[in-house]
Parts: structure tokens; sequence; C-alpha cells
């Protein structure tokens, strides 16, 4: 596919060298711009671009950058994108935001709200960027890793559980954004490692 990659930080950076290992067409962008990108280009074969060059023409978008830059991203390019959101809320560095202190909306709604026409699935937000890096095992291993995956549009959300099957985990639907809650940190499937069947235990034990 032709992924594009926003943010370089420990996800971001660990999904471009993941992707491009696997063969997949990656451009990678952060707010510093691309000069800042030159070793992991180097390192990786991306393409270091502009915000505008990593999501035009991508089949799938990630967005992996401190939660309070979000609503600093251009919406329009990404209407109509399948964006995959692999962002959490931590007050302390995000500040105060009023609809996520109060959980009144899950950061992935708050998140597909900023970029209207969006297809926004949420996952990679619960493992650590190294386990992602280093953990992904053949489909049936007894350890592999499973990551939650919620979203609202059916199609969007299988296209990218096959993805994070191709990593190396086990794709576990966990719902809509409004019930990506669940997967949040402080739930027991954040940074957990949990298999199928702990992550399917975790999301129904969460309480809000």
């Amino acid at each position: 596919m032709k992924i594009g990659i926003i943010g370089s930080g420990h996800i971001g950076g660990t999904l471009t060298r993941r992707l491009r290992v696997l063969g997949h067409d990656v451009t990678v962008t952060n707010s510093r711009g691309p000069q800042s990108l030159t070793d992991l280009a180097a390192e990786t074969g991306a393409t270091a671009g502009t915000l505008e060059e990593a999501v035009q023409g991508a089949e799938l978008v990630v967005i992996a950058v401190p939660l309070k830059a979000v609503p600093d991203l251009p919406a329009a390019p990404f209407d109509g994108k399948l964006v995959v959101d692999a962002d959490n809320y931590y007050p302390e560095r995000d500040g105060d935001i009023p609809d996520l202190l109060d959980r009144s909306l899950t950061s992935s709604r708050w998140t597909a709200e900023h970029l209207k026409g969006a297809r926004v699935v949420k996952t990679f937000n619960t493992i650590q960027a190294p386990h992602l890096m280093d953990n992904g095992r053949p489909a049936g291993a007894s350890d592999r890793i499973a990551l939650p995956v919620a979203g609202d549009d059916p199609a969007a959300k299988r296209v990218v559980m096959e993805l994070v099957d191709e990593l190396g985990f086990d794709p576990v639907d966990a719902g809509t954004l409004d019930a990506s809650w669940r997967q949040q940190p402080g739930t027991p499937v954040y940074a957990a490692d949990r298999d199928v069947d702990g992550v399917r235990q975790g999301l129904a034990a969460a309480r809000p």
C-alpha cells in the first residue's frame, strides 16, 4: 500500500521502519519538516515529505502525534481518507481538553471530529513502540500479541485489521470509535501485551 505517516516519534518512526520492511511505499512527515527526516529516510527507504505529500495519494494515513497537535492538522487533505489514529490523550503532556477530561468523548471521536470526512480507525495506541518493533509473530504463534481495533466504517476497519495481522499481531474488533475508551490509557488492555482472549476480556472488563 501507499501509506502516509504523520509523526516520526516512537510509534510513527517504528511504523515507518516496520512497514518499509514489509514493502509498503511510505512517506513520513513531522512538524519540523522533511529535512529533519533525512536519517530516517536513508535508513528505511521511506520518503521524507510535507504533510500534503504524505497524505496525497495515500491509501492509508497513520496519525502518531501528540494529541494536542491534532487541531493544527488541516482537515481538507484527510477528507475521504482511511486514517489510523495511534494517539493517546495524556493530560500532563497535552493539557486540559475539557471533552476528554470529563470523558464525554473518546480521544478518537475527538480526532474524527477535527478531521471531518476521514474514516478513522483506532489502533497501535495500546502497544509500546519497542514491542511494536520487535514482538510481531507469525499467525498462530502462542505468544502473538493482540491489538484492539476500533472504528465506525467496517470496510476501513477490515483494511486496518489486515495490516495489523501483516505486522505480526492479532487484530481484535473493539467496536466503534465511541467504544474506543475501552482501549485508552488506564484500561486493562493498555500496554498489557495480551493475547486475543486476554484483549477481549480486558475490553469487557474496562470501566468508564
